[in-house]
């Protein structure tokens, strides 16, 4: 019965790491305008994304355009977002392992598959964590090397947004 409890505390919160990647890839928020300077006011609040980039206008509108191109991005860009979506494509495959491999459900009930794919389950859901790992910590190495960078304007520098947090709690909830 403890073993039944463990297998569905892993998977729910497996499924919420899944969520929360899903969450995070598609949010705009992974890098935002940072403040540097004296004058902190500003009218607009620029944000980018994996799939877009945003701008917050002081007024409450918000404007997003889609990247146009996908060889026209840097290839930084590219490996996120191709590590971010195999991560959700591995968190799906993991679910589903799990689901079929845990002791409460009754698919192959007596049969000796039952265990190994619970594990391989656990085991995807392990691998899409550290992807998406690798993603936000590369983007956050990233963000901080160019803030950091003082032949940088000071305009073009960004800080880390909200999905690479987001990002970093979703892979410690699979992983």
């Amino acid at each position: 019965m403890a073993s039944m409890a463990v297998q569905l505390l892993g998977f729910f919160l497996g499924l919420l790491g899944f969520a929360g990647t899903v969450v995070a890839t598609l949010l705009p928020h992974w890098r935002c305008t940072a403040y540097l300077g004296s004058n902190i006011i500003t009218a607009t609040a620029y944000m980018k994304g994996l799939w877009m980039e945003c701008i917050w206008h002081s007024t409450g509108i918000y404007q997003c355009e889609m990247y146009r191109s996908l060889l026209a991005l840097p290839r930084d860009l590219q490996a996120a977002r191709a590590l971010m979506v195999l991560s959700c494509v591995t968190s799906v495959l993991a679910s589903v392992a799990s689901v079929m491999g845990m002791k409460c459900t009754r698919f192959a009930r007596g049969s000796l598959i039952k265990s190994p794919l619970a594990l391989s389950g656990a085991i995807c859901f392990l691998c899409a964590g550290l992807l998406c790992l690798v993603t936000v910590s590369w983007t956050t190495n990233d963000v901080i090397m160019d803030f950091y960078d003082p032949f940088l304007p000071s305009g073009m520098k960004y800080e880390i947004g909200l999905a690479v947090y987001l990002g970093y709690a979703s892979a410690c909830l699979k992983a």
